[in-house]
């Protein structure tokens, strides 16, 4: 097909869904060739791009919608999106590998003294006090991964399987998991299915898992001051794990052994958002290894919910004030984690991620069309969870 041609059967095309007002001719350093302006023909900007994309399949073009001031852009660039292929066999070693390490993790937690030194003991502890722990906490995060996997499935958009990472000798045995999307998504209401899949099928596993691993639980004194050589890890606490702890056992945890002239509601605000004053003398709940996989749940969970990049809650924020409002809301969100390092320096590593590469957001072919009301309402409760779940200060050793 000679140029002209070409020319002539891509203004048809577009013509077919947008009333063309003006045409621009590009090239390969402009990264498009051809950018028509004007107003889409129908209200249904989803399906006039599906439409479009789909024609323009036989010219190996691809469409992307972009908004132009007041008025509507489409821009032709060149090639079709080709997902590379991935290896499976990757993904299997690795959550093989994490599976190996959660057990690890929940074993050491499971055994009360150390390993036993006869192997045959030490493989039978390995897996008998390991496996509460391994499976509640992989099967939190496979539904976090899985739950983004099959909405990208859904939405036709190629999602690899889920990458486990394992990490022995750590808290939690594994530093999560991930999926790559191997295309854009088509518009912003995919972005946010696919998204907020992840936080709403883990946090659906982790809540039923943490309210049984409390029940496993049980109450305990904490000592009345540190021990020479020996140190305390306290987990932190969220709204969320506050209220669910004071749902099973009737009070707030940690209860400190006095108030002193400190009000109640003063002490907690506190305490929450910076883990002081260390409750000594007081009562806490000894986590159950199932309990400690489902709080680790939630902590996945406020960790994937941070609106920056390509977080989940990046998705969110980019879904709901676009590419411009998400950069403007930038800087406020790095001072927050920044100022939340002087209460748990581990922040000021998450500040230093976001600000490399919090700037990179998923943008979407088509940025024309809009959320519809209940996708807006799903965006809002990810962030609502997000407060629910957020722990200003995740770990304290004492």
């Amino acid at each position: 097909m000679t140029e002209p041609m070409l020319e002539e059967r891509m203004d048809a095309l577009v013509g077919r869904v947008f009333l063309i007002e003006d045409i621009t001719r590009g090239d390969m350093k402009q990264g498009f060739i051809a950018r028509y302006r004007g107003r889409l023909r129908g209200e249904d900007s989803a399906a006039a791009y599906d439409e479009l994309a789909g024609n323009l399949k036989s010219l190996n073009l691809t469409p992307l919608f972009r908004k132009d001031e007041q008025r509507h852009a489409i821009l032709l660039i060149p090639g079709l999106p080709k997902p590379r292929p991935s290896n499976p066999l990757i993904n299997l070693g690795l959550f093989i590998l994490t599976i190996l390490s959660v057990l690890l993790t929940g074993a050491l937690y499971g055994i009360d003294t150390s390993f036993p030194r006869d192997p045959l003991q030490a493989v039978e502890a390995f897996f008998s006090k390991g496996w509460p722990f391994a499976v509640s906490m992989l099967a939190i995060l496979a539904a976090h991964e899985f739950g983004h996997y099959l909405a990208g499935r859904y939405h036709g958009v190629h999602v690899t399987l889920p990458y486990f990472i394992p990490f022995p000798f750590s808290p939690f045995g594994t530093l999560g998991a991930f999926i790559n999307m191997k295309e854009p998504p088509r518009n912003r209401r995919i972005l946010l299915d696919i998204g907020i899949a992840g936080p709403l099928a883990g946090l659906v596993l982790a809540v039923p898992i943490l309210w049984l691993g409390l029940h496993l639980s049980s109450l305990d004194k904490l000592p009345l001051a540190t021990i020479p050589g020996q140190s305390l890890q306290m987990e932190g606490n969220s709204i969320l794990y506050l209220l669910m702890k004071f749902i099973v056992f009737g009070k707030l945890l940690p209860a400190p052994g006095s108030l002193g002239v400190t009000p109640p509601m003063l002490y907690w605000f506190k305490y929450l958002i910076t883990g002081q004053p260390f409750p000594f003398g007081g009562t806490d709940v000894m986590l159950h290894p199932v309990a400690w996989a489902g709080w680790a749940g939630l902590l996945v969970t406020a960790m994937n919910l941070i609106p920056a990049g390509q977080l989940d809650g990046g998705h969110m924020i980019y879904v709901l004030f676009g590419k411009t409002g998400a950069r403007k809301l930038l800087p406020f969100i790095l001072a927050f984690v920044v100022l939340l390092g002087f209460v748990w320096s581990g922040w000021w590593l998450w500040a230093a991620l976001i600000f490399f590469l919090g700037r990179a957001y998923a943008e979407p072919l088509d940025q024309i069309t809009p959320l519809d009301g209940k996708r807006k309402a799903l965006a809002l409760l990810a962030l609502l969870i997000f407060v629910l779940v957020f722990t200003p200060v995740p770990l304290s050793l004492i």
